[in-house]
């Protein structure tokens, strides 16, 4: 595969959310991204759940300049745009979000998304004011480096356990006011609440996790109006649930019918040679 410019790979990425569908997966390493790109994906987007776990730590552990070096990493590994999980921005004040926003764009990745969570168990919602403004201050970051980057806008509220769906519109609508090119509102499931959130923000795009079974296909979101689909960890969550189930079996009951259906070694190496 001819090797693309980080310009390349954002000018792609920006035309995939003029129109249409399209799925973006969510890998956590080299490997996944290289697999899933074999697969006809056109972009990909970072998890930073699944990358957590890969590295022995809880969703929400990682620091910044782990996250970065991530990011940078996967930029690397992949001739696809690469859209970050940047989380809350790493900062508390929205100069810190500027900052940290600033540092992932030199990464290479084509988009990325600012939530409104706090991470504080007893608040985890920051006030709408705070979020605009942290929001306002990733949109001068990015547009001081050029604006190529994508900056998506996400509203937590269904996520975190408060499915308040005309606060989560009011968000969304404000961060779009705010710069945000793209919107999401992860934990939204039913046709209705999908198809509110897209009218609301129109003409701007909607992001939708389907990080669970759903009776929702690609074509169903599709026609709802949603511009891109992303799975979350919910790759990752599959991997280790194969993997937590052959080792289990191999630890407490001493069996390995854990490995059946496994691929072999000489598939994933010919999966994996250059």
């Amino acid at each position: 595969m001819t090797p693309r410019s980080v310009a390349q790979k954002r000018a792609d990425f920006r035309v995939l959310h003029q129109s249409g569908c399209f799925v973006l997966p969510n890998p956590w390493d080299a490997g996944s991204a290289s697999v899933l790109a074999g697969l006809g994906f056109k972009a990909l987007a970072t998890t930073s759940s699944g990358y957590a776990w890969s590295c022995a730590r809880a969703d929400g552990q990682l620091s910044r300049d782990e996250t970065l070096a991530h990011l940078r990493s996967m930029t690397e590994a992949t001739h696809l745009p690469v859209n970050a999980d940047f989380e809350s921005g790493f900062a508390d004040t929205p100069e810190g979000v500027a900052e940290s926003v600033r540092m992932a764009v030199d990464t290479g990745v084509a988009g990325l998304s600012i939530e409104d969570s706090t991470g504080d168990p007893q608040a985890p919602i920051r006030g709408l004011a705070e979020s605009v403004e942290r929001m306002r201050a990733a949109r001068a970051a990015i547009d001081a480096g050029g604006g190529e980057t994508l900056l998506i806008g996400r509203a937590e509220n269904f996520f975190l356990g408060r499915p308040d769906l005309d606060d989560t519109i009011m968000r969304l609508k404000a961060y779009a006011d705010a710069g945000a090119d793209c919107l999401y509102a992860p934990g939204i499931r039913t046709r209705e609440q999908i198809r509110a959130v897209v009218a609301a923000v129109a003409p701007k795009p909607v992001n939708v996790l389907i990080g669970w079974e759903s009776e929702l296909t690609v074509q169903d979101l599709a026609d709802l109006g949603v511009r891109r689909i992303s799975v979350g960890g919910a790759l990752a969550r599959a991997a280790w649930s194969g993997f937590l189930h052959a080792a289990r079996l191999l630890a407490e009951q001493g069996r390995f019918d854990g490995f059946a259906g496994a691929r072999s070694g000489t598939e994933l190496n010919a999966l994996f040679s250059k």
